[in-house]
């Protein structure tokens, strides 16, 4: 499989550019939404349920204004919580839908209940405008002509993603950090489970753990800056979830995988200087490691994707010198990650300790800058 850019536009991407809502009635009546025969994945399900949920709640003044008020200022705030806090019968009422939403969107995931809620709102739009609000979600694809949002009636109304709007927009996404977080949690704990050492995987004995590590130290490579690009598609505005899986062969010989989030790499076309630990070379048995970065597009299985990895894996066995596993990682990605938005990013072959300065990813979308870094024992 070829390495090209998949990035998606931003969590709330057309929405947020702003648009334009026609009246349900007259000349300028909405256009229908048409699910047609499209299919829908089971968090986009969710988020729409929860969008039509919030919407009729929206009908309530008291409500309407409180929950105004809650997200002013655009900020992201998480939707149980919202309607947790209020004390008003509508606010009750979405208590129970959100809930069930949470609940579908946490099982497509493969994440667990300790997770907490992921579903979250923000407003935008004509923000102080007295025209009653719509509710509307961000489309899984990047190139829709329309956003579908819901008035306090129920009705699906189709909005212009390139023209402001004129009423209150109220967008129900998904907290991508906290899933991310909650994500790398999965990988380590199932891929460990199969067999595929991680950070997740019981402390190497003390015959197994160099004597450098254990005593003084251990080398590493850190991320002094990097960059993702985005030639053909304007980064609107949002955040992107991206994490890496960092891959090589352990020092019982095995195949080990440790994850690493990158939450501060929210835009393309700008530097970030984190200075950052990419690779623990205490851990792996030759001095190379490969690197395949994700974003996390809001449908990703982190259980499904531990899976695959971990089938993939646990085929290539240790013949005495470094095999790339780059290839197996990426083919093993489901094919259900290469459609709309998908979560592969770019890939960095054979890093060695030594790897210093700046390094190209194999598609050219990512960039890094390494230097070598000492981690001294307490």
């Amino acid at each position: 499989m070829s390495v090209r850019k998949q990035f998606r536009t931003a969590l709330c991407g057309l929405a947020l550019t702003g648009v334009v809502v026609t009246t349900a009635q007259g000349p300028a009546a909405a256009t229908p939404v048409v699910d047609g025969a499209a299919k829908v994945s089971a968090v986009a399900a969710a988020e729409d349920a929860a969008a039509r949920s919030m919407a009729r709640s929206l009908a309530d003044s008291a409500w309407r204004a409180e929950a105004g008020r809650a997200v002013a200022g655009g900020k992201e705030i998480g939707l149980k919580a919202l309607a947790d806090t209020s004390r008003t019968g509508a606010a009750a009422s979405l208590v129970a839908d959100v809930a069930a939403a949470d609940r579908s969107v946490l099982a497509a995931k493969g994440l667990t209940a300790s997770t907490g809620g992921l579903l979250t709102v923000t407003l935008t739009g004509a923000v102080d405008s007295r025209r009653a609000p719509l509710v509307a979600v961000a489309p899984s694809d990047d190139e829709a002509a329309a956003v579908t949002a819901y008035d306090t009636q129920g009705r699906a109304h189709a909005l212009d993603p390139s023209r402001t709007p004129d009423v209150p927009v109220y967008v129900i996404g998904i907290d991508g950090d906290k899933a991310v977080e909650a994500g790398m949690k999965v990988l380590d704990r199932e891929l460990a489970a199969r067999g595929v050492a991680t950070a997740a995987t019981p402390a190497a004995s003390p015959a197994t753990t160099t004597a450098a590590a254990a005593g003084t130290g251990f080398w590493t490579s850190r991320i002094t800056s990097v960059r993702l690009n985005d030639d053909k598609e304007p980064w609107i505005k949002g955040d992107a979830e991206i994490f890496s899986i960092v891959s090589g062969f352990g020092l019982d010989g095995k195949v080990r995988v440790d994850t690493v989030t990158h939450p501060y790499l929210n835009n393309d076309g700008t530097t970030y200087y984190p200075n950052q630990i990419l690779v623990n070379w205490s851990q792996y048995k030759y001095n190379l490691a490969d690197v395949v970065m994700m974003e996390d597009d809001g449908d990703t299985n982190y259980s499904a994707l531990a899976k695959a990895i971990a089938t993939a894996l646990l085929t290539i066995a240790d013949l005495g010198a470094y095999i790339p596993l780059v290839d197996p990682v990426v083919d093993a990605i489901p094919s259900s990650f290469w459609t709309d938005d998908a979560d592969f990013v770019d890939a960095w072959y054979t890093l060695s300790r030594e790897t210093t300065g700046t390094r190209d990813g194999a598609g050219g979308n990512g960039r890094f800058t390494f230097d070598r870094y000492w981690v001294s024992a307490l």
